[in-house]
């Protein structure tokens, strides 16, 4: 590259010739072309400074790429996290430019002008405290695009993990279900007792543990059930308790109970099988259907209930991801939004 080819840091730009519109924008893709030359973001002008494709002056000097890089992160809150996954993303032979929320990433033998962005990329460091909103809107608008957002984590050793983040369509298969008959409020449990009903909701629904004949409800199952009108509830001493009163008491055992029974609801709602996903440290399991119980398949989801103002830690993030795609299940976050909103996570090999 001729060295000729001199930049100058205005603001968090670097801003080139029109030389460099041939050598560098017609031929790689960097920068974006204003009026007569190219103007680059910050990571795109590091990485071809360390590759002395460019130089960069500020104050009418020369800076190194080490004096570069400092000013950079100085100008940019997390350039350094940014400029590792430009430079990865790079390297493994993709375009990229600068977008919301980070970086567009173009499809392999795609450029831009040729095609459209295949990815919109969130970099985030492992330490950095993640909310969910900041989450959420960068996933509707890649899906309004019809472009998928990947999220990339940095660790504190600077390697990098990718995720897919996108909304997820929950539906399944599930016939309606059939009453159970009477049941009483124990603990922090439900049992119903006729043989018959505890038997069709446990065949047809897969509600409950059998215990003999009789059947052991959860307490969002019990509430599931209860507003359905599909069971009757009353306590040991056998005072009948209603949805409003079951709830009551439920919130007192569970404190996150009206979250936890929101995507209960919703789920079996749509016709899907929910059962508890303790084991997997989450809070429910779901399947898309059971069609029999001798041979329950294995579930389909991991699913975790979280609020709306809910804060991800990427080291905890990783974890579920990394555990459901272990166990073969796909890890959806449920949250509220008026609706029932599922958010699903899974690792990704760009």
């Amino acid at each position: 590259m001729p060295e000729e080819i001199v930049g100058q840091l205005k603001g968090d730009k670097v801003r080139l010739g029109a030389e460099a519109l041939t050598d560098l924008y017609e031929q790689g893709y960097f920068g974006r072309p204003r009026g007569k030359g190219l103007e680059l973001s910050l990571v795109e002008a590091a990485y071809l400074l360390d590759r002395s494709r460019i130089k960069v002056s500020a104050d009418r000097r020369l800076l190194d790429f080490k004096a570069f890089f400092q000013t950079a992160s100085s100008l940019e809150k997390g350039f350094e996290f940014r400029y590792v996954v430009y430079k990865d993303l790079r390297e493994r032979g993709y375009y990229v430019q600068p977008g919301r929320p980070d970086f567009r990433v173009y499809p392999r033998g795609g450029h831009p002008g040729k095609s459209a962005a295949e990815f919109y990329v969130l970099v985030i460091s492992e330490r950095m405290p993640l909310p969910l909103k900041e989450i959420i809107e960068p996933v509707r608008v890649a899906g309004q695009m019809r472009k998928k957002l990947m999220l990339a984590i940095v660790d504190e050793e600077s390697d990098i993990t990718f995720y897919e983040a996108r909304e997820k369509a929950m539906s399944g298969k599930m016939p309606e279900q059939e009453p159970g008959g009477m049941a009483t409020l124990l603990e922090d449990r439900v049992m119903l007792w006729d043989a018959d009903g505890s038997h069709r909701l446990h065949e047809s629904g897969f509600f409950g543990k059998p215990v003999g004949e009789r059947l052991q409800l959860s307490l969002v199952e019990s509430a599931y059930l209860l507003e359905k009108g599909l069971i009757q509830l009353a306590d040991r001493s056998g005072e009948m308790i209603d949805l409003d009163g079951f709830m009551a008491r439920a919130r007192q055992i569970e404190n996150d109970f009206d979250l936890k029974f929101g995507v209960y609801r919703d789920l079996r709602n749509r016709k899907m099988v929910v059962k508890t996903g303790f084991k997997f440290g989450t809070h429910f399991r779901v399947y898309r259907s059971v069609g029999g119980l001798e041979k329950v398949p294995h579930s389909d989801f991991l699913v975790h209930t979280v609020p709306e103002d809910h804060i991800f830690f990427p080291p905890v993030l990783s974890r579920a991801v990394r555990l459901a795609h272990s166990v073969r299940k796909e890890m959806v976050f449920a949250y509220p939004d008026k609706d029932v909103h599922y958010l699903e996570i899974k690792r990704l090999k760009p």
